[in-house]
């Protein structure tokens, strides 16, 4: 066990030392001047040694007293610097979330605030991320990913949306499609982050999703969205993807969306998947998805 002594005699002390004056010290200290001498007794009692020496002008250190100062003060301030620390990171903890652009920019975004406001200890950082290997490495606390089961051994997997994919054009466009099968031959848009997107849509109506392979290539959905509000061709995308372009009427939807069986889905290290910021997040996505789809 170590062998201190307590640490309000100590901290009287240095309040003392570095002001000259019990009376400051005891007024930094909120307590009385009484307090401040007796904590002074108490530690020169336990040290065996005077720490001052008391003359008519006021207090002076002795060598002891000089040589603890030093110590103490150091102690002290580093103890105070390492409390703070501690205390700021229990106040606001930081969540990297990882997802493709787009879902941040489109769905996440907008409702960041709401985050904010409902967990102020949270500060949720956002990255343009769609890796599983940067969660292993910790790059990211967590991701939203675009996908269906099953999912690596390590990872829990929480679904918040049932994505819902459907064609795109603008309100002018010449040969607005009635009928999935209109579509065909049409110039369609595709985009390099989900180069599947036309096929798997086919394939859900019980089409052949090779009539759904040619068109322009965009590197991002925002891009291929551009296009096709310039008149340029039929894109497709979820639709809480395209919310915005929708209601500021740049876009539509003219044959609906379609469940393609893949699903938004919330993925964390399974060991730390309890965590109290990583279940706040999980609880907040999934009140948001579910208000969502009401």
């Amino acid at each position: 066990m170590r062998q201190l002594p307590p640490l309000n005699a100590l901290r009287a002390f240095e309040a003392a030392a570095r002001s000259h004056s019990f009376s400051a010290a005891a007024q930094a200290l909120c307590v009385t001047h009484s307090a401040v001498s007796h904590q002074i007794r108490l530690l020169e009692d336990w040290l065996g040694q005077p720490v001052f020496r008391r003359h008519a002008a006021g207090i002076a250190l002795t060598p002891a007293g000089t040589s603890l100062q030093q110590a103490a003060s150091q102690a002290l301030a580093l103890l105070e610097a390492r409390c703070e620390e501690i205390r700021q990171s229990a106040q606001t903890q930081e969540i990297v979330l990882g997802a493709p652009g787009s879902f941040l920019a489109n769905w996440l975004i907008p409702h960041l605030e709401e985050f904010e406001t409902a967990h102020p200890a949270i500060r949720l950082r956002l990255q343009t991320s769609a890796e599983f290997a940067e969660l292993a490495s910790a790059r990211v606390d967590a991701l939203i990913l675009s996908g269906r089961a099953p999912w690596p051994r390590n990872i829990d997997a929480t679904a918040l949306v049932t994505e819902r994919s459907g064609p795109l054009c603008a309100p002018s466009w010449p040969t607005r499609p009635t009928t999935p099968n209109a579509l065909i031959g049409q110039p369609l848009l595709h985009t390099a982050s989900r180069p599947q997107a036309w096929q798997d849509w086919a394939q859900t109506l019980g089409l052949e999703p090779t009539d759904f392979t040619a068109g322009r290539q965009f590197d991002h959905l925002p891009l291929m969205l551009e296009a096709a509000a310039a008149g340029l061709g039929v894109a497709i995308a979820p639709d809480l993807l395209v919310e915005r372009e929708i209601s500021q009427g740049r876009l539509i939807a003219p044959l609906g969306f379609q469940a393609t069986g893949e699903v938004f889905t919330l993925c964390t290290q399974s060991a730390r998947a309890h965590e109290a910021a990583l279940t706040a997040l999980r609880e907040w996505l999934q009140q948001l998805a579910s208000g969502e789809r009401e």
